[in-house]
C-alpha cells in the first residue's frame, strides 16, 4: 500500500456530505459539469467562426461531439454510480446532489445538441458551395450508383449479421459508440425490431470515383438496404442509432482479478468490461418515435436520455477529407527548431551551459528527442528514468529508451496504465520497453502518475552529473504538434537531487516524499500553492497571481484565491476549459478575472505565476488546480529560475491576457463574452507566436510595452 493521504472517494466528484457541505460558500462557485458543458459550447461556437477555414469549422463540429461523447462517458457515468452509491451526497461547489445535477446535464445539453446540428448544417451548405459534399446515398446517379452498389455488394454485406429481437432472438449487446442501423419492422399485425451493425472493418467514408470531396458516408449505405436486408417484413421506421455507455472503469483493488499475476494484466481483463457497461445514452439520428420508445424500453433508459438530431453520430471522418482545396485548411504550421541551440552541438553540453525551454508545437520537440537519442549512445551515461502517461502510436521517445536499454543504460520506466482511453496503447508499449531491457513500473494502484519528468545521469571525471526535464505535457510526438506545452530542460544540481529522489520514491511506493526544490502531488504540491497564495495575500493590494491551466475544480484553492482577492490581490485566471470558480462576484472574487482561449491549438499547459518583477516566482506543471491532480495524482511543479526563461514566459502571459479575438471573459453569471477590442490592434495569442516565436533570442532584451512589442517585434 501507498504511504500517502488516503482519500476514501478516487473520483474527482469533490462531494461532501450534507452537514459538511453548509460550510461552503457557494456564491462564487458553480457545478463542474455545467462549466464543462459551457465549454465545449465554446469549442462549438469555433465553428461559426467566418475566419476559420471551413473544413477547420467542421473538424470543431467532430472535437465537441467527441468530447461530449467522453463527457457521458465519464462524467456522466460516474454520477450515476455516485447517485446509486451516495445518492444524498452533495458537491461542494453547487449544494446538488448526483440525481439533480444529471437533471441538469440532461437539461442543458438539448439546446447544445439544437445548436450543433444547426452549425454542422451550415458548414455542410458552404462546404457543398466548395465541391466536399456528402452526397445522399438516394440521390446518387449514373457511374457513382452503380459504384455504390457494387462496393456494398463486396465490401460491406458479407460482413453483416442482422437480427431481429423477439423470444427466439435476444435483444444483443450494442457495443459502446459503434453504429447500428435499426428499423422497426411490421409481419402480419406484429410489430418486431430489427437491428444491424456498421461494420468495423470498413472505411466511415467512401470516396466517390474520381473525386476527392465528394463521398457517402457507411452508414447512410447500410441504412439505405434496411429493406433488403429484412426483406420478409414491412420497414415501418429506420434510422442510425448509437448507445453511449458508462465507461467510468473504477482501478480500486476490490475492482481487481486478484489472479491475475501484475497490475497490467489485470487492467486488460479490467478494460474488457469497459464496452459493457450500463448504457447512460442514446442517439439517433432521425425522427422514429415509435422506433426510439421501444429503444428506450430495451436499454432501460428514460426519454430524457435519447438525443435525436440531423447531424452525424460520428464525425471522425471529418480528419478523413486531406486533399480537399488547401485554401479550406489552415496553412500548414511546422513547428521551429530553437534559434539559440546549435543542431550540431549535442543538446547535453548545451543544457549544461543554460537552461532550455522548448514551447510546442510553435517550437520542435526534436531537441528532446535529439537529447533522449544521444543518451541512448553516449557510453558516459550509465540510466534514463523516465515518467509516461500518453505516447504516440509510432513513439520516437520509446525507441530511443530501447536503443538505451540494449546498450546497456539502466533505463527504468514508469508507464501509467491508467491513461483513460490509452490504456491498450499503454500496455502495448510497457511491453515493449520489458522486451528491450527496461525495468517498467506501473506506480500506485491508488494514484495515478500524471507527472512528465525525465532524469539522465552521466559519469564525468569529476563525479555524476545530470540533466533533468520536465514538462506540462506528454511524450507525445503528436500531441506536440497541436497542444501548447512547455518543455525545461536543466542541469540544476537541485531539481537532479530531487529527480533522484522521485524516482527512488515511486520504486518503493512513496508518495510522502520531500522535495527542495519541486512542488510533487499529492504530498506537498496543495499546500505549497496555499503558502505561495498567503504571500501574495501579505502584499495586499501589491499582491498578483497568473495561474494559466486547463481547470479549476479544488474548492481549498478556490477558497484561499478567493480570500486573496478579498485581500486586494490581483488574480489573472487564464483557463481553457472548467472553470468552478466564478469571478466578479462583489465582495468575493471581484479582484479575479477569468479568460478562457480555445483556437486552433489545443491551450494545454500550466503555468504559476507569483508577484511581479524581481519577487515574481514561475512554476510549470503536469497538474490543473482540480481535486484530482493535487490529492489524488502524482504530480510536478517545477520553478523557472533561468531570469531570461523567466523573463520570456512573462511576456507569453502578457501576449495571452491581451488576446482580443479567440479570448472570452468569464462572468459572475458563469456565462463567457467576447473580450473588447477597446481601441488596440487585434490580436490573436496563437497567431502572434506563429508569426513571432522564431524572432525570439537567447539574449535578454528590456522589456518594452506589449504593444510596442507587437507593433515592432524587430525593434
Amino acid at each position: 500500500m501507498s504511504k500517502a493521504p488516503q482519500d476514501s472517494q478516487h473520483r474527482d466528484l469533490s462531494y461532501s456530505g450534507s452537514e459538511e457541505s453548509r460550510r461552503w460558500d457557494l456564491s462564487y462557485t458553480q457545478n463542474r459539469e455545467l462549466s464543462w458543458l459551457k465549454f465545449n459550447a465554446r469549442v462549438l461556437e469555433e465553428a461559426t467562426d467566418p475566419t476559420v477555414p471551413l473544413m477547420e469549422r467542421l473538424r470543431f463540429i467532430s472535437i465537441f461531439t467527441s468530447n461530449l461523447d467522453e463527457f457521458f462517458m465519464v462524467r456522466v457515468g460516474s454520477l450515476f454510480d455516485l447517485d446509486a452509491m451516495l445518492p444524498d451526497e452533495v458537491d461542494n461547489k453547487s449544494g446538488k446532489t448526483p440525481r439533480q445535477q444529471l437533471d441538469l446535464i440532461f437539461e442543458a445539453v438539448r439546446p447544445l445538441i439544437r445548436f450543433r446540428d444547426n452549425v454542422y448544417a451550415q458548414v455542410c451548405r458552404e462546404l457543398a458551395a466548395k465541391g466536399v459534399e456528402a452526397v445522399p446515398v438516394d440521390q446518387l446517379q449514373g457511374q457513382d450508383k452503380l459504384f455504390v452498389q457494387d462496393y456494398y455488394k463486396q465490401r460491406i454485406h458479407p460482413l453483416l449479421s442482422p437480427q431481429i429481437i423477439d423470444r427466439s432472438h435476444p435483444f444483443p449487446h450494442l457495443k459502446n459508440k459503434a453504429l447500428y442501423a435499426a428499423a422497426l419492422l411490421q409481419e402480419r399485425g406484429k410489430q418486431l425490431l430489427g437491428i444491424v451493425g456498421v461494420p468495423e472493418a470498413v472505411p466511415t467514408i467512401l470516396l466517390l470515383p474520381g473525386q476527392n470531396a465528394r463521398f457517402v458516408r457507411t452508414e447512410d449505405i447500410l441504412l439505405s438496404h434496411v429493406k433488403k436486408i429484412f426483406k420478409i417484413y414491412r420497414v415501418e421506421e429506420q434510422c442510425v442509432v448509437s448507445v453511449t455507455r458508462n465507461a467510468d472503469i473504477s482501478y480500486d483493488d476490490d475492482k481487481f482479478d486478484e489472479s491475475a499475476p501484475d497490475f497490467r494484466s489485470a487492467m486488460v481483463k479490467l478494460l474488457r468490461r469497459r464496452e459493457r457497461l450500463a448504457p447512460v445514452r442514446l442517439e439517433m439520428q432521425g425522427e422514429a418515435p415509435q422506433l426510439q420508445q421501444i429503444l428506450e424500453q430495451m436499454l432501460k433508459l428514460p426519454p430524457q436520455q435519447t438525443y435525436v438530431c440531423s447531424c452525424p453520430l460520428d464525425l471522425g471522418w471529418a480528419y478523413q477529407l486531406n486533399d480537399c482545396d488547401p485554401s479550406l485548411y489552415h496553412t500548414p504550421y511546422v513547428p521551429v527548431y530553437p534559434a539559440y541551440l546549435d543542431p550540431q552541438v549535442p543538446m547535453w553540453t548545451q543544457v549544461q551551459q543554460r537552461d532550455v525551454l522548448l514551447f510546442y508545437p510553435y517550437q520542435s520537440m526534436q531537441p528532446f528527442l535529439n537529447l533522449l537519442k544521444e543518451a541512448a549512445a553516449d557510453p558516459k551515461v550509465l540510466s534514463i528514468q523516465m515518467t509516461i502517461y500518453r505516447l504516440a502510436r509510432h513513439s520516437a521517445v520509446v525507441k530511443h529508451l530501447c536503443d538505451a536499454a540494449e546498450n546497456g543504460k539502466a533505463v527504468t520506466v514508469l508507464v501509467e496504465l491508467r491513461a483513460r482511453f490509452d490504456e491498450r496503447n499503454n500496455i502495448e508499449w510497457a511491453q515493449a520497453l520489458e522486451d528491450a531491457g527496461c525495468r517498467v513500473l506501473y506506480g500506485s494502484e491508488q494514484y495515478k502518475c500524471h507527472s512528465k519528468i525525465c532524469l539522465i545521469t552521466r559519469q564525468e571525471k569529476t563525479g555524476l552529473s545530470h540533466v533533468t526535464q520536465i514538462g506540462t505535457g506528454n511524450y507525445n510526438e503528436k500531441t506536440a504538434a497541436l497542444y501548447t506545452d512547455f518543455s525545461l530542460m536543466t542541469a540544476d544540481p537541485v531539481i537532479a537531487e530531487d529527480a533522484v529522489a522521485f524516482f527512488q520514491n515511486m520504486l518503493i511506493d512513496d508518495l510522502s516524499g520531500s522535495y527542495r526544490k519541486l512542488l510533487v502531488a499529492p504530498s506537498t504540491m496543495k499546500d505549497s500553492l496555499l503558502r505561495l497564495i498567503d504571500g501574495e495575500i501579505a502584499r495586499g493590494s501589491q499582491g498578483h497571481i497568473i495561474m494559466k491551466i486547463n481547470s479549476v475544480t479544488e474548492r481549498e484553492l478556490i477558497d484561499k484565491l478567493a480570500e486573496a482577492s478579498q485581500a486586494g490581490v490581483r488574480i489573472q485566471l487564464i483557463v481553457r476549459g472548467i472553470c468552478c470558480l466564478v469571478p466578479g462576484v462583489p465582495g468575493k472574487t471581484e479582484r479575479i478575472t477569468v479568460t478562457s482561449i480555445v483556437g486552433r491549438f489545443l491551450e494545454h499547459s500550466r503555468v504559476y505565476c507569483f508577484g511581479d518583477g524581481a519577487l515574481r516566482q514561475l512554476y510549470i506543471s503536469s497538474a490543473d488546480i482540480m481535486t484530482r491532480n493535487q490529492n489524488r495524482r502524482v504530480e510536478i511543479a517545477c520553478p523557472v529560475e533561468s531570469p531570461e526563461i523567466r523573463d520570456w514566459l512573462s511576456h507569453y502571459l502578457d501576449v495571452l491576457l491581451s488576446d482580443n479575438t479567440k479570448a472570452r471573459r468569464l462572468l459572475p453569471s458563469g456565462d463567457y463574452i467576447k473580450v473588447d477590442q477597446v481601441d488596440a490592434p487585434a490580436l490573436t495569442a496563437q497567431q502572434y507566436f506563429m508569426d513571432h516565436l522564431p524572432q525570439f533570442r537567447s539574449t535578454v532584451q528590456p522589456r518594452r510595452s506589449l504593444w510596442d512589442r507587437l507593433l515592432h517585434p524587430k525593434k
